[in-house]
């Protein structure tokens, strides 16, 4: 399966490239899928509903499927968080898995990059980083992107990945 992370510190402007280039990649033909970590805890259910209730009950996994989609909710009670490539087994083959986040992840990657944040780029110290999108002018050894330059980006992370 071919990979390709977006990764930053937050509001970096991640999850925006994200969302803009599952657009831009999909749009040109080819299925999509992601993977987004996130560091806190989260509940994409709600209190009262039935699979919650079951959750609650005590049931390791539940399962919520209508006509429009699936969703498989796993409680890890305790137990070690997945890892990426555990996560990226329970996927259906599709021609590139975009990811969110797992800076420390060896996959390759290009860093989303806001000057207002004040953080300093990721990519010097990573070689897993490929490229850079910015919201302003920068220098590096690596190519670097408009933030905002989407169809450029795409274009990019396709040829890298052989698409």
């Amino acid at each position: 399966m071919r990979l390709y992370g977006v990764t930053g510190w937050k509001n970096a402007g991640k999850t925006g490239l994200m969302e803009r280039l599952v657009s831009e990649i999909t749009a040109r033909g080819f299925s999509v899928s992601t993977v987004k970590h996130a560091h806190h805890s989260f509940d994409v259910d709600h209190p009262g509903k039935d699979s919650h209730r079951h959750r609650v009950a005590g049931a390791q996994e539940v399962l919520l499927s209508s006509r429009n989609r699936v969703a498989l909710m796993t409680e890890l009670r305790g137990g070690d968080e997945l890892t990426l490539e555990d996560l990226l087994h329970r996927l259906a083959p599709v021609d590139l898995v975009l990811v969110e986040g797992y800076k420390r992840d060896r996959h390759p990657k290009i860093e989303a990059h806001r000057a207002e944040t004040g953080q300093p780029l990721i990519a010097p110290g990573d070689p897993t980083i490929r490229a850079i999108a910015s919201d302003t002018q920068l220098e590096s050894d690596r190519p670097v992107f408009d933030l905002d330059d989407t169809s450029a980006i795409a274009d990019f992370i396709l040829e890298e990945v052989g698409l």
